[in-house]
């Protein structure tokens, strides 16, 4: 019998390989694989359905999945299934807890989502208890977060937001251009190096995490410096979507206005809608209009952004760029959520695309979850605090209170009514 706790000669890259998975999970879901999803919303009367056998019967068949497929990806990457087979069920477990926890109708009621829960569960394990030895085998934020960023491609349809106008695309566009570039020359005022500056610039201008991911592997960065972003990003993120509603409230900034600007501003996709939610239905529609013109745009920032850091490291070695080393260079992770994308927005009719929908959302969100519990397994604030004295933090607030006021101001011309007639959404 072979022993499959010793590394193997990977068969593709990772980044290939997420590829894969997420196509596999996708077209496993069409061809009719479709797993029973655990129901996780919960008050103080309902909250014994959350541990009735049949709900825990379908978290436990869900995890065996998730550990199945992401098992053989694992083998074909050469990695050692011992540790991982033995690690993933804990890991599980708290991405469990982070969904169970954002179930709660209290918690509901405030915006909070299972990326913030699933961020603190893994930053207590780390910086309060310690991360076992054992435990690293199934800490693997990438891989997760890389194939559900390819699953994520299926729920971005662009028909859906040309439909809906084309003010969210035009707002995602001058947010992404300007702020990109004010938080790059701001992280150079603070002397960061330029790959933390450009991580740091990706997600603040574009997607968070998501932008995050892409624009590491876009440059081939430092792993190190991916998991500071990602948390600094969710750190942030919570405070914002409770103080921008309130602001909204508060200072009588119309509704649609305030969802746009909330679209535009808050880094992950579920406090989007929470935050929008929180002031009305049109604002919620405008936030995520504008959030998912964002996400549809992450595909070609990474490219641009490949190209570009090519041609950077070209100018300083010497070495002519080539259509290769870019490619070769472009994460395929991002390649993956894109044809992800057209299959679903331009190829499969609208109702298998509805039927299968909530089962694709579902997948991607415990993929999420999954990484966002291992962000907070890697990340130790005094790791946090001493890299570069903190100067890529400061950076980052400047960038973000930029970006509150930027995408204000685009926001208001837009959907306020001021250049054109306000969008009936």
């Amino acid at each position: 019998m072979s022993d499959t706790s010793s590394p193997k000669p990977p068969l593709m890259s990772e980044d290939w390989l997420t590829v894969l998975l997420g196509f596999a999970l996708i077209l496993l879901a069409l061809a009719g694989v479709r797993p029973a999803l655990p129901s996780f919303e919960w008050d103080g009367a309902t909250l014994s359905q959350i541990f009735a056998p049949a709900n825990l019967a379908v978290s436990v068949t869900l995890g065996v999945y998730l550990l199945a497929v992401s098992a053989l990806g694992l083998l074909a990457l050469g990695a050692s299934l011992g540790p991982y087979l033995r690690a993933f069920p804990v890991v599980f477990a708290l991405a469990w807890l982070s969904l169970f926890l954002e179930g709660a109708a209290a918690v509901q009621a405030w915006g909070f989502e299972y990326v913030i829960f699933g961020l603190l569960i893994g930053l207590f394990i780390s910086n309060v208890i310690g991360v076992p030895a054992w435990l690293a085998g199934a800490v693997r934020t990438e891989y997760y977060i890389k194939t559900g960023l390819v699953i994520m491609g299926a729920t971005i349809l662009f028909g859906g937001i040309l439909r809906a106008g084309i003010f969210g695309i035009v707002q995602a566009f001058l947010v992404i251009v300007v702020i990109w570039s004010a938080c790059f020359w701001i992280a150079k005022r603070f002397r960061v190096d330029d790959e933390f500056a450009a991580i740091l610039s990706t997600a603040v201008s574009i997607c968070g995490v998501s932008a995050a991911i892409a624009a590491c592997g876009a440059i081939q960065g430092d792993r190190r410096k991916l998991s500071y972003v990602t948390s600094l990003v969710l750190i942030v993120a919570a405070p914002m979507m409770i103080l921008m509603p309130w602001a909204v409230r508060a200072f009588d900034i119309p509704e649609l206005v305030g969802g746009a600007w909330i679209g535009g501003t808050i880094d992950t996709s579920g406090a989007v809608v929470a935050a929008g939610e929180l002031i009305s239905e049109p604002a919620m529609n405008a936030a995520v209009i504008v959030k998912f013109s964002q996400n549809a745009m992450l595909g070609l920032a990474a490219f641009a952004l490949s190209v570009w850091w090519t041609i950077r490291e070209g100018a300083d070695t010497g070495v002519r760029p080539s259509a290769r080393i870019i490619w070769d260079r472009f994460p395929k992770f991002v390649l993956g959520f894109l044809l992800a994308s057209v299959l679903f927005s331009f190829v499969l009719s609208g109702e298998i695309v509805a039927e299968t929908g909530g089962l694709i959302r579902g997948l991607r969100t415990w993929w999420f979850a999954l990484a966002f519990v291992c962000i907070g397994l890697e990340t130790r604030f005094k790791d946090l605090i001493a890299m570069e004295e903190g100067r890529p933090a400061y950076a980052f607030l400047s960038a973000q209170v930029l970006n509150v006021i930027w995408t204000l101001v685009i926001a208001w011309l837009l959907f306020g009514g001021v250049l054109f007639p306000a969008p009936d959404l």
